[in-house]
């Protein structure tokens, strides 16, 4: 429900209203006159306290604020392109068969893919007095910490503690798999948390502009991370003090994320769901039993409950708000005076988990299977573009000896791809801002479909002319889709959300929205599935084709599939 200026409010049909003052008689004040009950827009702003009939649209957020916002995103990129670059040589220099090294990347994405929706919806219905959302990115950013801990120094600790060489690797590839399996499970699942955080605090027009500072900031995270990685620590005066060249780079990442995750916790205030009224200040003042609860309605999102009875006053249902925030935080009146045990029991079980994403509207469903489709093409060629730059352009042998020039060739390739995905961070950074001058042109959904389209015909040029300076250049597309698979998904989203509030005015229903937690985790989902499905598949595919090759044409193919499917399926939102 969007705030309306002093003549706006005047000939506004339904408006929001003020808490009577306890020593009235809430009767007698549900039936004032509109004008008497009508308070300023300031009442309704950010300022700590609950709303009561009714949650209002959240004030505008300078710039400052959505940038302090946004910079989780960086932090958490950061540790993303250490991981990137430093796992392989990691879990190879503790002894890992290479038999085996799929499988660290399966783990991850079976557990988010299985638990991501039940952590959506479990935040949307929580009650913590520090906010629905950030009990929950607390949470997993320690998680994230612990991960990257264990995932860099894993080696050096089990060392420390194991004497016999032979527990010592057994060790040593247990400590470091359950790192980097911690380390992506945490962070694959704090982006729909922050996500929906976002929306929660932040007005329809802010959302958009928090989105776009979401997508500069992870690109310039993502550049910063490999290039703290491309340097040589080792022979540092750092290196030397911390003792290796990952503690260096660890110290790096955990300093980083740790800061950035502490701003990102207080930038901006976030509402409770509810406040609960003590049973004394409930018993003495009629209007403290007015307060808000969750959503009532058994529709897409919500939890099985029992059946309330509600005493307030006939009257009360006309006085209702008709409008809705985007982000289904509508309440509805009881009163806890005559019925203290009779408030929404939410029972939060996984069938009605299924049959909330059973019944997810078929215009959500299009959006992630078409998110499926871009992420599985995006990894496809991100988790092995510095392989094909080693084996494909440079020609070199990652299976020749040590000292050969074959295998010199490859790591030279290797350290080359590096840069290009650096090139691709700061090009998505670059690209955020494109999207805003182009959103006005062609809209979200021609945002959705050139960006995917592309990156399918440049991943096609890089698998048809692998040359050095084409494919360094071309590198630049990677960045324009990650950065519509980080903002245009959510900022449809948040139109959808929209669409439904102004339809629950027209029709001047009662029925609450969902919760942007299940839609979030609905579309982070998908990156664990597209994760488990580039993992299981695209290793046997590659071994099949006998060439790398196949990495960036696999890309391009389900990048294009993914453009026809955006035309054909994408409901297109004014």
């Amino acid at each position: 429900m969007t705030l309306l200026s002093e003549d706006q409010s005047q000939s506004a049909r339904h408006q929001p209203y003020r808490l009577p003052k306890p020593d009235k008689d809430i009767s007698t004040s549900l039936h004032q006159p509109l004008g008497d009950l009508r308070g300023s827009k300031e009442d309704y702003m950010d300022s700590g306290e609950s709303a009561v009939f009714g949650v209002v649209e959240p004030p505008r957020r300078s710039r400052g604020r959505l940038l302090l916002h946004g910079l989780v995103m960086f932090g958490r990129e950061f540790c993303y392109a250490v991981e990137a670059a430093f796992v392989t040589p990691v879990l190879l220099s503790v002894g890992l068969p290479r038999s085996l090294y799929s499988l660290v990347w399966l783990i991850s994405p079976i557990l988010g893919f299985l638990l991501q929706p039940i952590i959506g919806l479990a935040s949307d219905h929580c009650r913590s007095a520090w906010g629905r959302r950030r009990p929950y990115i607390l949470g997993l950013g320690i998680l994230m910490l612990v991960g990257i801990t264990l995932f860099l120094n894993g080696d050096a600790i089990v060392s420390a503690l194991v004497s016999d060489s032979s527990l010592k690797r057994i060790w040593a590839i247990v400590v470091v798999m359950f790192g980097v399996v911690l380390f992506d499970f945490s962070a694959d699942f704090i982006d729909g948390p922050i996500k929906a955080y976002l929306f929660d605090v932040c007005s329809h027009q802010d959302k958009e502009r928090g989105l776009h500072y979401h997508a500069l900031l992870t690109g310039l995270g993502g550049a910063c991370g490999y290039l703290v990685g491309a340097m040589d620590w080792g022979h540092s005066v750092l290196g030397r003090l911390l003792g290796s060249e990952y503690q260096v780079i660890y110290f790096f990442s955990a300093l980083t994320w740790g800061i950035f995750l502490i701003v990102h916790l207080f930038s901006i205030p976030e509402q409770p769901l509810g406040k609960e009224r003590s049973a004394s200040a409930s018993a003495s003042a009629p209007t403290s039993a007015l307060h808000l609860l969750g959503s009532h309605s058994n529709g897409y999102g919500a939890l099985t409950k029992e059946p309330i009875s509600p005493v307030v006053p006939v009257s009360v249902t006309d006085l209702r708000p008709r409008s809705f925030s985007a982000l289904g935080e509508a309440n509805s009146i009881t009163s806890s005076v005559k019925q203290p045990n009779k408030e929404a029991q939410k029972r939060m079980t996984f069938r009605s988990l299924m049959k909330a994403i059973i019944n997810m509207p078929n215009h959500y469903r299009c959006l992630c299977v078409s998110h499926l489709l871009g992420w599985t093409a995006f990894l496809c060629n991100m988790l092995f573009f510095t392989d094909f730059m080693g084996q494909i352009v440079y020609k070199g042998n990652p299976y020749a000896a040590h000292n050969s020039t074959a295998y010199a060739t490859y790591e030279r390739g290797v350290e080359v791809g590096c840069w290009g995905l650096c090139i691709n961070a700061v090009s998505s950074a670059l690209y955020s801002y494109v999207q805003r001058v182009l959103l006005p042109y062609i809209g979200l959904k021609g945002l959705y479909f050139v960006g995917y389209f592309v990156f399918g015909l440049g991943t096609s040029l890089i698998g048809l002319f692998p040359n050095i300076i084409a494919t360094l250049v071309l590198c630049t597309v990677f960045g324009v889709m990650s950065s519509t698979l980080y903002t245009i998904p959510f900022n449809l989203v948040a139109e959808y959300q929209r669409e439904e509030e102004e339809q629950q005015k027209l029709r001047g229903g009662n029925e609450s929205p969902r919760g942007s937690g299940v839609d979030c985790a609905a579309l982070t989902c998908m990156v664990q599935l597209a994760q488990i499905l580039v993992g299981a598949g695209l290793g046997a595919l590659v071994n099949l084709a006998g060439s790398v090759i196949v990495v960036v044409l696999s890309a391009a193919t389900m990048s294009l599939l993914g453009c026809i499917f955006i035309a054909l399926f994408i409901r297109n939102v004014e």
